[in-house]
């Protein structure tokens, strides 16, 4: 009998072309995706009136810590985990706060602009055009 430790990679591959993103949180490799569902409750939570008002909002690059929270988790629920937004605020990120803030700039940059995500992020996760990442 094969343990959770024990399945196949491909297992847990998020469909970038659907908007999934793997992290690893909790020291635990998981999907994340904004859903329909998990962009309803950001609307609701951010008291947005349109998914362009949640763009406008998301794209003013100024993020809090409970933001992030709250993105991160609606993130989790969308790729089918169930976690609350208090769940995540006692689970650790791979890379700290700036390993958070990377998964949801690519939960975001893949919801809102796909194109730009293919065009962007190579194979590794890393912005092909952001110099302050290494090669």
């Amino acid at each position: 009998m094969r343990g959770a430790g024990d399945l196949a990679p491909s297992v847990f591959r998020a469909n970038r072309r659907r908007g999934e993103v793997e992290a690893v949180i909790d020291g635990e490799r998981r999907i994340l995706c904004l859903t329909l569902g998990a962009l309803a409750e950001l609307e609701t939570m951010f008291q947005a009136d349109s998914l362009a008002g949640l763009a406008e909002r998301f794209s003013s690059g100024r993020l809090k810590a409970a933001d992030l929270m709250s993105i991160i988790a609606a993130g989790l629920r969308g790729g089918g985990n169930r976690f609350s937004d208090e769940d995540v605020g006692c689970m650790a990120v791979e890379g700290g706060v700036a390993g958070a803030a990377a998964v949801v700039r690519e939960l975001l940059t893949l919801t809102f602009a796909p194109d730009e995500a293919s065009r962007t992020i190579d194979g590794s996760g890393k912005s092909s055009q952001d110099p302050c990442q290494d090669p």
